[in-house]
C-alpha cells in the first residue's frame, strides 16, 4: 500500500519550495509503523537528511506530479506522539499570516536536538523520561490576596476573557497570575499553563518564585540561553503532558501543549515578543489566538499596556474585544514615586548630573537607601571624535559608529560586532587629540565615583557603585550574581540600561533617575514615545516598592524638554491619559492600531539593487491590477509606498531598504501580501537583480 504524504521541512519562503513538499510512503508488513498526521519524520531533501511533520495523507499522488519523481520517507520518529491538530493549525496561521512558510515556522518551534539524535540516542531519552517520577506534591499557598487582586482574580475565574490586567507596578499582577494558574490545575489534573516573560533572563526570581510555588518538577523552562539538551528535554516532558507549566519567553508559544488551559503574557507591551529574524511573529498576538483555538484562557498583563492591547480592551460597545481589569493600587500601601522634572536648559553646559539631583542621592546613601540611575546607552561614549579634521568612529562595515569602550580600550560595532583597538591619534589627520563625545553607563559609573568620593554609607564605608548592562552580564551567571548584590543591600546606586527596568523587584531602591531620555521624543518612528513612555513608567516602578521606607519615594527626569507631553504624563502616572493622546494622534494620521502596515525588506550588495527589485515588484503589482479588476479593485484599499533605504542603511556590508504597504483593511493587506509573494520570485529572476542577497515581509513591524 503506497501513501503520499504533504510534509513540512526546514525551506524559508524567499526559496523556491517554500510550501510543503510530497513524499511516499510504502507500507510493506502489518508490522510496519503507519504515518499519521502530525507525525514527525526524517526525510531526504537534496543530499541532507531533514526532520518533518506530516501534515495530511492521500492515497493518489497530486495530478500534477510525476509519481517516480517523489522521494520516500527514511522513517518515522517513534515514540513521540503526534503534534497535535490545533498545534498545526496555529502554526498555519502564523506561516500564513507573517509570509513565511509552513515548515519554517514548524521547524522554529521545535527542538533542535531533535533533528539530530538517532533512534537509538531517541529510545534512551524516551526511557529516562519514562522513569522520571511526577511530583504528587501539593501546591505550596499562595499570599493573602488584597481585595484589588481578589475582585480581579474573580472575574478571571467567572468570564471567558482574553483579559487585560491593567496594573500599576507593584500592584501585585504577579500573584494574582500564578494564584490563576493555581486554580486553573487544582480543577483540572491534565490541566497545562503557559507563562510567558520578554526576556527569561532578566525575572530570575520569576522562575524561583514559580519552581517555589509548583514545585520543579512540574515546572521547565523554554528560552534560547537553554542548551540543546534542555531544550529537547522540556519540550519532550510539555509535550508529553508532564510539564504542567511552561514559563518561557516568546518562543514559548509554539509549545507543544496536549492540555492548554491558561495563557499568561507578562508585560506584554515589551517589544521582545516580536521576533525580529527569520519568522517575524508576534508572540503576544499568537497566544491570544492560541487561546481562541484551544478554548485556553488569555490574561495579558502591564502596567504600561501596548497601544494595541489598550484599543483592544476599550468598551465591547465600541469594539473592544479584551476584558480590561484595573488594578490601580500598590500592595502593601507602598505610594508610587513623586515625578521631577530636571530642566537641563537651566543647567551649566556638559553638566551630567544636576546639583539637586546629586544631593538627593548623597542624602538617601546616608540613609542607608539604594538609588537607580537609567541611561539606555552601553559603553563609554557612542562616538570618539577629532575635533581638528572632524573624524568620527564610525563603522566600516555599518551606517553606524563604534561604542568607545574604555574598560578594554576598544572601538565595538553594537550591530555588526567589529571590533579595533583605540587608535593613539586620529586614523585621519594625526591629531593625537581625540575624545569621546555622548555619553553610556561606563562614563556615568565613572563619573558617579568621582562625584561621591567623599560620602559614606551609614556604617561609614565606601559608596558600592554597580552597573548593569549588556557588557556587565555577558558572562554566565553574571546577571544573578549582580542582581543578588542589589537585593542583599551590598549596592547603593545601580547604573544600567533598560536591563535594570524590566520586571525586578528591588525592595530598597527609593529613588530613580533618567539620565538624557530625549533622544526618543523627536524620532522618525511613530511607536518612539510610546517606548520612551513605557521604558520611564517602567524604571519609576522600581522605586517605593516597600510600604516600609521612611522617605517619600522619587523619580528624576532630566530633559531639555521638560513641558513634552510624555513627560507631563508620566508626572501624574496617567498611562490612559498618554494613551488617548496617542491614539488621537495615531487616528489622525490612520496609523496602527487604526489601520495596518506591512514592510517588505530587501537585502542586497548594494543599495541601488535593493530598491531596485522592490519598486520593480511594485510595478508588478499594479501591472497584474491592470489586467486584474478585482486585484484593481484590491489595491484602491492599500497604499504602496517607493522603496527607501532603512534607518540602519547597512549592516555588515549588506545594503538594506525596505517598502511599506499600509491599509486600513487587514483582509485586503494580507491578500495583497499573498499576491506579493510569487511576484517577488518572479521579479527576482531578472538578471537586475544579481546582486539581491534575500527578501522578507514584516507583518505589523514594530519599526519603521
Amino acid at each position: 500500500m503506497t501513501l503520499w504524504l504533504d510534509i513540512a521541512v526546514q525551506t524559508p519562503a524567499h526559496s523556491q519550495i517554500g510550501g510543503l513538499l510530497t513524499y511516499r510512503h510504502f507500507r510493506q508488513s502489518r508490522e510496519t509503523g503507519m504515518p499519521t498526521e502530525g507525525a514527525l519524520v526524517r526525510v531526504p531533501l537534496g543530499s541532507r537528511s531533514l526532520l518533518g511533520v506530516i501534515w495530511a495523507i492521500h492515497d493518489s499522488p497530486p495530478a500534477d506530479l510525476r509519481a517516480d519523481s517523489v522521494r520516500d520517507i527514511e522513517g518515522l520518529l517513534e515514540g513521540i506522539a503526534p503534534l497535535p491538530a490545533v498545534w498545526r493549525q496555529m502554526v498555519q496561521f502564523a506561516a500564513q499570516y507573517y509570509q513565511r512558510s509552513v515548515g519554517e515556522v514548524a521547524m522554529a518551534a521545535l527542538p533542535p536536538q531533535l533533528r539530530d539524535l538517532s533512534a537509538i540516542q531517541m529510545g534512551r531519552r524516551l526511557k529516562k523520561q519514562a522513569r522520571a517520577s511526577t511530583d504528587e506534591t501539593p501546591f505550596a499557598p499562595g499570599l493573602a490576596l488584597s481585595k484589588q487582586q481578589s475582585d480581579t482574580l474573580a472575574q478571571i475565574t467567572a468570564q471567558p476573557g482574553p483579559f487585560l490586567i491593567f496594573g500599576a507596578t507593584g500592584s501585585g499582577k504577579t500573584e494574582v497570575y500564578l494564584q490563576a494558574v493555581q486554580r486553573q490545575l487544582e480543577s483540572d489534573p491534565l490541566a497545562q499553563a503557559l507563562l510567558m516573560v520578554p526576556e527569561i533572563n532578566l525575572t530570575p526570581q520569576l522562575e524561583e518564585r514559580v519552581n517555589a510555588r509548583f514545585g520543579a518538577e512540574r515546572v521547565v523552562s523554554m528560552h534560547s540561553g537553554m542548551t540543546p539538551a534542555q531544550r529537547l528535554n522540556s519540550w519532550m516532558a510539555a509535550h508529553a503532558g508532564k510539564a504542567r507549566i511552561v514559563l518561557g519567553t516568546r518562543m514559548a508559544v509554539f509549545a507543544s501543549l496536549p492540555h492548554l488551559q491558561l495563557i499568561v503574557v507578562d508585560e506584554e507591551h515589551d517589544p521582545s515578543y516580536k521576533q525580529q529574524e527569520g519568522a517575524r511573529y508576534s508572540a503576544r498576538d499568537l497566544a491570544v489566538y492560541r487561546g481562541r483555538l484551544e478554548g485556553a484562557k488569555v490574561i495579558l498583563g502591564s502596567a504600561t499596556p501596548s497601544l494595541e492591547s489598550w484599543h483592544h480592551s476599550r468598551p465591547a460597545a465600541q469594539g473592544g474585544r479584551y476584558q480590561r481589569l484595573v488594578m490601580p493600587e500598590r500592595v502593601g500601601a507602598g505610594q508610587l514615586p513623586f515625578v521631577r522634572r530636571v530642566d537641563m536648559n537651566k543647567q551649566p553646559r556638559k553638566t551630567v548630573l544636576s546639583s539637586q539631583l546629586l544631593t538627593d542621592i548623597q542624602a538617601r546613601i546616608q540613609r542607608g537607601e539604594q538609588c537607580m540611575l537609567l541611561l539606555n546607552r552601553r559603553g563609554y561614549a557612542p562616538v570618539l571624535h577629532c575635533a581638528d579634521c572632524g573624524w568620527k568612529s564610525e563603522c566600516s562595515h555599518c551606517s553606524a559608529f563604534r561604542v568607545f569602550h574604555k574598560l578594554d580600550r576598544t572601538l565595538r560595532c553594537h550591530h555588526c560586532g567589529f571590533t579595533e583597538r583605540v587608535p593613539r591619534a586620529c586614523p585621519s589627520c594625526g591629531n593625537a587629540d581625540i575624545s569621546p563625545m555622548g555619553r553610556g553607563t561606563e562614563q556615568l559609573e565613572e563619573h558617579l565615583a568621582e562625584l561621591l568620593v567623599n560620602v559614606r554609607r551609614p556604617d561609614g564605608q565606601a559608596v558600592r557603585i554597580l552597573r548593569i548592562d549588556a557588557d556587565s552580564t555577558k558572562h554566565k551567571g553574571a546577571l544573578e550574581s549582580q542582581l543578588a548584590q542589589v537585593h542583599s543591600g551590598e549596592v547603593d546606586v545601580l547604573v544600567g540600561t533598560q536591563m535594570i527596568a524590566k520586571g525586578h523587584d528591588f525592595r530598597r531602591i527609593t529613588l530613580v533617575a533618567a539620565i538624557n531620555p530625549d533622544n526618543a521624543l523627536f524620532s522618525s518612528d511613530f511607536r518612539a514615545p510610546e517606548r520612551l513612555f513605557s521604558l520611564l513608567m517602567q524604571a519609576g516602578g522600581r522605586a517605593g516598592r516597600d510600604a516600609g521606607q521612611s522617605s517619600q519615594s522619587e523619580m528624576w527626569v532630566q530633559t531639555f524638554h521638560p513641558q513634552h507631553d510624555v513627560f507631563a504624563a508620566l508626572k501624574q502616572h496617567d498611562y490612559p491619559a498618554f494613551a488617548a493622546s496617542q491614539l488621537k494622534q495615531r487616528e489622525q494620521a490612520s496609523l496602527p492600531p487604526l489601520s495596518y502596515q506591512a514592510l517588505l525588506r530587501a537585502d542586497a550588495r548594494s543599495q541601488a539593487v535593493a530598491q531596485l527589485f522592490l519598486n520593480a515588484t511594485s510595478q508588478a503589482l499594479q501591472a497584474q491590477a491592470a489586467q486584474d479588476p478585482s486585484m484593481a479593485e484590491l489595491l484602491n484599499q492599500v497604499s504602496l509606498f517607493p522603496a527607501v533605504p532603512m534607518s540602519m542603511q547597512r549592516v555588515a556590508n549588506v545594503e538594506r531598504a525596505q517598502m511599506l504597504i499600509e491599509s486600513a483593511s487587514r483582509m485586503a493587506l494580507q491578500k495583497v501580501l499573498a499576491t506579493l509573494q510569487p511576484l517577488m520570485h518572479s521579479v527576482r529572476s531578472s538578471p537586475e537583480h544579481k546582486g539581491l542577497i534575500r527578501w522578507l515581509v514584516d507583518v505589523d513591524p514594530l519599526a519603521i
